[in-house]
């Protein structure tokens, strides 16, 4: 007998409400801005991301989810601007698992998830490069507001946190693929 995870449960439940879930323009676009501010703020930390994507600018990225997409326009300056939604991509990026909690469970193991890409090569692996090498410091951020020793304590539970989830995650998902129960 096959048992259910918490996750594999309160999926079939999102799906069975079928619910529509399309927030208004204004919320989307205003999210898309916040983005592209944090995207922007993490690649300033970085003047080899910049200097790359310089190379890239007037490019647009299509990012899709679902019926979710975001576009984005490499500027001059080697950062990142909401392209207008009419613009043509020169790269498609389409995350392909439907699942949120699956994707969810792949990051928190470590592992990308499943994305298909069209259109320049390029400008592909110049993305690619940006998500391997490019990291949020954000205990260095954090501790321009609270001070070193509580962002260090913040930022060191927040990752011992994530490894025991990501042990447990492991855990649930190798015991589901044997068949096993819990």
């Amino acid at each position: 007998m096959a048992t259910q995870t918490p996750f594999s449960m309160l999926e079939s439940i999102l799906q069975g409400l079928n619910l529509p879930l399309t927030p208004p323009v204004w919320a989307i676009d205003e999210t898309h801005r916040r983005i592209v501010l944090l995207l922007n703020h993490v690649l300033m930390q970085e003047p080899q991301a910049m200097q790359r994507l310089v190379r890239q600018k007037g490019r647009v990225v299509l990012m899709q989810w679902r019926t979710f997409t975001f576009r984005l326009l490499v500027s001059p300056a080697g950062l990142f601007d909401v392209a207008a939604q009419d613009v043509q991509p020169d790269l498609v990026l389409v995350i392909t698992q439907e699942s949120p909690l699956a994707i969810a469970q792949e990051l928190m193991q470590g592992a990308k998830p499943a994305v298909r890409i069209e259109g320049d090569v390029q400008l592909a692996a110049e993305v690619s490069w940006l998500i391997d090498h490019v990291r949020w410091d954000l205990e260095e951020d954090l501790a321009r507001l609270l001070g070193d020793a509580p962002a260090h304590t913040l930022v060191q539970t927040a990752r011992t946190l994530a490894r025991e989830v990501q042990q447990f995650v492991g855990q649930r998902s190798r015991s589901d693929s044997d068949g096993s129960t819990a």
